[in-house]
Parts: structure tokens; sequence; C-alpha cells
């Protein structure tokens, strides 16, 4: 059967005891195709406008470039000081292209390239990485193709390391949301690349596209993208304390649209919302029953510190109720879900988080067992 037990989580925050269930400001209505608002500490998505439909990305391709770049110098496959010698094909440009200027007679460090590739947003750079990495830049794409796959980017589809445009080249707000975050979380050594705002290279400075930058001293990433068809896209990052958030705004009309637009996400999110930490990690939520083990309990939290975002001022409204099935028998693993965790706002759901076994509990012995049947037959 299910047991639930419910706690006010008030109750271990007297000071906002008296705090009072307020309505949200409406969410601003952006002049994009689409866009997403996810709050990086708490991994919740604040705002979502058209967040799965399908889109051409642009260079915003990039973030994936970048991203199996960190992974091949974290596996040693690739070393910053690395030098490479840039290619005819790596070389070849379609029309007006963005650039960092590389040239077929001068090695490029693998350093240099990051920089070309993320500050001046550079396609020699994306090939040079490309055809470094895999070959080809169509072998690179089937590498970009089982990266997002592994990151549950299903509504993602490479063709090339650029973001040229290309019917089956495409990609989504959540999707973007995701790579990002991915980005921040597994490479933090490498994302202070993304708050630099100008990087010169053989001779020629070029500044970075992403004017929040400059307008707001919170954000510190991350990337620009545009061509005709996809209009101008951004996906920024700014963290103020130890919250962080990141926006996603597709298919603005402009250069300085797509960074006002994207300022007012950034600001609705941490003028509305608040991020609080509900749960320590590894810090027992409850201790519980269990039966046939080698202990007569069970200590149960979550492998990681909880955050949970929720509107400015309603931390008193929040209510937990834990439900797990009951009864527990051992043997039980280390991480094995025990039950859930439901968050309720003001009486209505809110969010809900896997329960798990803090610690491993082996099977009692043979007369301990049957001890403890005997005693569930009057359960």
């Amino acid at each position: 059967m299910k047991f639930a037990l419910s706690f006010l989580i008030a109750l271990l925050f007297p000071l906002f005891a008296q705090a009072q269930l307020a309505s949200l400001p409406p969410t601003p209505v952006l002049a994009a195709k689409s866009y997403l608002l996810y709050d990086f500490t708490s991994n919740q998505i604040l705002i979502d406008q058209n967040g799965n439909e399908r889109t051409e990305p642009a260079s915003i391709t990039k973030l994936m470039t970048a991203y199996l770049t960190f992974n091949a110098l974290r596996q040693k496959k690739l070393s910053l000081n690395q030098t490479v010698a840039p290619s005819e094909a790596a070389l070849r440009t379609q029309g007006v292209e963005s650039r960092m200027f590389l040239d077929k007679n001068k090695p490029v460090t693998i350093a240099e390239l990051l920089r070309g590739l993320i500050v001046q947003s550079g396609n020699d750079a994306a090939r040079v990485l490309a055809i470094t990495l895999a070959g080809s830049e169509e072998n690179f794409a089937k590498l970009m193709n089982q990266e997002a796959q592994r990151l549950n980017m299903n509504n993602t589809h490479y063709i090339n390391a650029t973001g040229l445009p290309h019917p089956q080249h495409y990609s989504s707000a959540y999707d973007t949301a995701l790579l990002a975050a991915a980005i921040v979380r597994d490479f933090p050594e490498h994302y202070p690349i993304y708050s630099l705002r100008e990087y010169q290279y053989n001779h020629i400075n070029q500044a970075n596209r992403n004017r929040l930058l400059w307008m707001d001293p919170y954000v510190d990433g991350m990337k620009t993208g545009h061509t005709e068809s996809a209009g101008f896209c951004l996906v920024a990052s700014a963290k103020r304390g130890q919250r962080r958030l990141i926006s996603v705004v597709l298919g603005t009309t402009s250069d300085n649209l797509r960074a006002t637009e994207s300022q007012k996400l950034l600001n609705y999110g941490f003028q509305n919302f608040e991020s609080v930490r509900l749960y320590q990690k590894n810090e027992p939520v409850a201790s519980l029953r269990l039966w046939k083990g080698t202990e007569s309990k069970v200590k149960v939290g979550f492998r990681s510190d909880l955050f949970l975002s929720i509107p400015t001022g309603q931390l008193a409204q929040l209510k937990a109720i834990m439900e797990t099935q009951q009864p527990l028998v051992a043997p039980i693993t280390g991480g094995q879900k025990i039950g859930m965790i439901k968050i309720t706002l003001g009486g209505k759901p809110y969010a809900e988080y896997k329960l798990v076994a803090l610690e491993p509990v082996p099977l009692a012995n043979v007369f301990s067992r049957g001890w403890d049947n005997i005693r569930l037959l009057f359960k």
C-alpha cells in the first residue's frame, strides 16, 4: 500500500511564516518565434513559449561544436596548446559567413580555435575543429547527433558544425536550454570563454555579438545566432548570487531585439521567482521502517541538493507530501527509489521529486527474516 506523510516546509523557515500567496505578474510576451526561461539552479522551466517547436538554430549550433571539443579535451584526445594546420576544406566560405580569419599557412592552437568559435562565431574555426576531431564535417555531425540523443535533445538534428541552413538541420528552444545547461554543468573550466567581450586573431579584433555582456553585469554568456531564415537568436546565461538562469530566444527580427527580449526574460525570472534549498545532499529526510534487513530503518533523501524555484514571497505556502510503497522490504541498495516527495503551492500541485535510499541495507539472517515475516502477518 502507499504511505503518505505530509509536513509544512514553512516550519523549517519560521521567518517566512507570514508570507502571503501572491499572484505573479503576467508572463512577458516576446517578439520571437519561440522562447524559454530555464532555472539552472532548480532545474525548472519558468517560461515556455513554443519550446519544443523545431526551428533553425543558426550559429547556436556552435554550442554543440564547443561541447564536443570540451569533451575531447577532457578525454585527452586534444590539448589546448595543440596546433592544427587549417585545410582548404575548412576555410571554404559560402557568401558572407562569420570568420575568425584563419590562414592556411598559419597553424592555430585549439585554445585559439575555441575563442574564435565562441567569441567571434567563426565558421572556419568550427570546421577546423570538426575536421580535427572527426576527419570530416560530415563525420563530426554524426558525433553531434549522438551527443544530442544522449542529452535527450529530441527535437534536434545536425548536418554541419556551423549552423548554416539546411532542411534537416534544426533544434528547439527546449533542446538549446538542455545543451547550454550541459556546458555550464559539465565544463565549468571552459565556460568563462563565453564571457569574453572581444577576441583578436590574425591582427583582427572582433567583438562578441552577445550585447547582454555589456548591458547586464550578471550575464556571463552564452551564444548568438543569425541567418536570414532563422532570424536573430540568443542564448543568454546570468548568475545572481548562487542562482543561474538561462534564457533562449529564437527568431527575432533584429540584433537589438534579441538582446532586449532576452533581458526581459531574465529580469522576469530574477524579479518574480526565488530559489530555495528544500533539502541538502545526502541529508536524511526521514528514516522509514524496514523489514527483513540488517537494520530496522532506512534513511531516505536526495543524492544532490534539492532547490525549488517558487514565486517570490510564497515560501510559507509550500507543502511537501512524502509517499512511499509499504511495507519496505530488504535488500535495499544505495540510490534505490523509495518513493516520491510531492510539492504543492497554495494547495495546488507544483513539483515532485524521486526519493532514494541514502545507504544500502542487506538482507538479515534467516532467523530475523522469519521473525519479520510473522510480524508482517499482523500488520
